[in-house]
């Protein structure tokens, strides 16, 4: 094979720089090209993975040419001898998230050297650069991910413990400086210390931990005489090995700085988001909420990793009759759709899901939200700022002079809001909202608690939807066990009602850090309304009523769709009590 300086190869088309390497002739390229035009079947595949599938190049030959295309050079890594200090100017969790290794790094000309699997993670770079080595020049280079693979796990054996970080925070002169100060602190000495390389990669590696750890929420607490760090990891929350209280206030400044918040102030509520980049080639953002407390700001970032939630109906957890209920549902031409529960029931990815369903090029949707969570192309998006007194109710008195087709109100919460979705509706609009209440049926009482008349709820509403999510028993340590008649009659169960079924339980594992539980299912109660229910609302009956009668009709209650899930062996008995209530 022919060696070329990757600046050779530099934007160079691929079967342009094959050829300059010497792999393949321009013959056998445009015999490629030809093959994929003519063949439907290989009418998507990308002309590298043609080459290797007529088995003209090898894997590593393409790597090395999209590596050049990139101007990258493509080197084997593992007989490099590299620097423990080089190894160690990046924590083990960043290396094995990112897929990355450090090899070089020189100081004094501040430039560092790292060897990444893919070219295409570009985003890994300037994670890089802002977040694990400011200031410095990142270098790169391709290596196969193998080799990459195979130098973490032999030189990252030894994981940094949480408590060298700390410690090393600790040790800054930047941070000792904010120490016994108080409310006298300067801007400036805030700014050095949040911009300290030690804090820096202490407050990176949190975040990419807490990635790791599949949580979704980080909150950074400070209490009297302590700081407490905690995830919440499949809705429960854990508590963090936590730093000194000495060095809690360089670890908000970094958060306020990420978030493009104002450090100087410290007594008023902050909100902000931060686009963390470089994590398995997707970006993840983190909206951050800061709130001022007795002992100092409280921090909460919420993770919004777009990979780990599935977006798609056929893919949130419902059930074949559910999922044929939804579909109706949500194919009505107009009417209004309600999905309840409460915060963090997974409200907003139900509603998401059902969206980009129906996100074609002939439909018009707008949402009012607060705050956008997702970003989905196709949706016109609106965030509500009640700083700006732009509330749900003026969106959407805006959103019907912009002819949509269907609109989202992330949240009924007052009359007037409620009043202008049923307008919306009355004029031939499709509306989702939500709406926090216990079930499906207390949702009609809640809305008449709110003021709105009977009889416009019966003529808008189509279904309502209330979920829950418990958690899943972990696949990797799943085992049977038998329940005792007191655990049983949590769920008003007798031995006799689980005859011949088998319950399983976790018993904890590595892979689950010893909860028994690894991710999290949907529960649905959907109500479909009919003539006779829209009769019984007019008529202002009981919830009690409109549950019953809904059972008539199929409805499946929470508790049911909980009691599924325990007996085909994917919950709890502990999570379906603590998420559903009894009937």
């Amino acid at each position: 094979m022919i060696e070329l300086n990757p600046s050779e190869m530099k934007g160079r088309k691929l079967g342009r720089v094959l050829t300059k390497m010497g792999k393949i002739t321009r013959e056998q390229v445009h015999a490629a090209i030809e093959l994929r035009a003519s063949d439907p079947q290989k009418a998507k595949m990308k002309i590298g993975e043609l080459l290797i599938e007529m088995s003209l190049i090898s894997a590593q030959d393409l790597c090395i040419a999209l590596a050049g295309q990139k101007g990258y050079r493509f080197q084997s890594i593992l007989s490099l001898k590299i620097a423990p200090e080089v190894l160690h100017s990046m924590t083990p969790k960043t290396a094995r998230v990112m897929h990355v290794v450090p090899i070089a790094r020189d100081s004094n000309a501040k430039t560092v050297t790292v060897a990444l699997a893919s070219e295409r993670n570009f985003q890994a770079i300037d994670n890089l650069k802002l977040n694990v080595y400011p200031g410095y020049t990142v270098e790169v280079v391709i290596a196969p991910a193998s080799e990459i693979d195979a130098l973490i796990k032999r030189e990252y054996s030894r994981a940094v413990d949480a408590s060298e970080l700390f410690a090393e925070v600790a040790r800054s002169d930047a941070v000792k400086n904010l120490e016994g100060r108080g409310d006298s602190i300067d801007v400036g000495s805030l700014q050095d210390a949040a911009s300290d390389n030690a804090v820096v990669k202490l407050v990176n590696s949190m975040l990419l931990q807490a990635i790791e750890n599949r949580a979704s929420d980080i909150h950074l607490e400070p209490f009297e005489g302590k700081f407490i760090v905690r995830y919440r990891v499949d809705g429960v929350l854990y508590e963090m090995t936590p730093p000194d209280q000495k060095i809690s206030m360089a670890i908000v400044s970094r958060v306020k700085i990420l978030a493009k918040l104002n450090i100087a102030e410290r007594r008023l509520p902050q909100d902000g988001r931060i686009s963390y980049a470089g994590i398995s080639d997707q970006p993840i953002d983190l909206r951050v909420a800061v709130l001022p407390t007795m002992y100092g700001e409280s921090v909460v970032l919420r993770i919004l990793d777009r990979s780990a939630v599935q977006l798609d109906l056929d893919l949130i957890g419902l059930r074949e009759d559910e999922l044929a209920k939804m579909r109706l549902i949500i194919n009505k031409p107009n009417g209004i759709v309600l999905v309840t529960g409460p915060t963090g029931s997974g409200k907003t990815t139900t509603l998401y899901a059902a969206l980009r369903e129906l996100n074609q090029i002939d439909t018009k949707i707008l949402t009012a939200e607060d705050p956008v969570e997702y970003d989905i192309d196709g949706m016109m998006q609106c965030q509500v700022n009640i700083d700006q007194e732009l509330t749900f109710a003026k969106l959407l008195r805006s959103f019907l002079r912009q002819d949509p087709d269907i609109i989202l109100v992330g949240e009924i919460r007052d009359l007037e809001t409620a009043q202008i979705a049923i307008q919306a509706s009355l004029t031939g609009h499709l509306v989702f909202a939500t709406l926090h209440t216990n079930d499906a049926p207390s949702t009609i009482l809640r809305l008449l608690d709110l003021g709105v008349e009977s009889f416009l709820l019966t003529a808008t509403i189509e279904a309502v939807v209330a979920q829950r999510l418990v958690r899943k028993i972990c696949t990797k340590c799943k085992e049977e066990f038998v329940p005792s008649e007191e655990h049983l009659m949590e769920l008003n169960l007798r031995m006799s009602d689980v005859q011949g079924r088998t319950l399983y339980r976790g018993r904890g594992c590595t892979a689950c850090t010893g909860t028994g539980y690894m991710g999290r299912m949907a529960l649905f109660e959907i109500m479909l309304l009919d003539d006779e229910l829209r009769e019984l609302i007019m008529q202002q009956a009981s919830t009690s009523v409109l549950q019953v009668e809904s059972r008539k009709r199929g409805m499946r209650t929470l508790r049911e769709s909980g009691l599924l899930a325990l007996f085909e062996g994917q919950t709890t008995i502990d999570e379906v009590v603590r998420e559903t209530i009894s009937e």
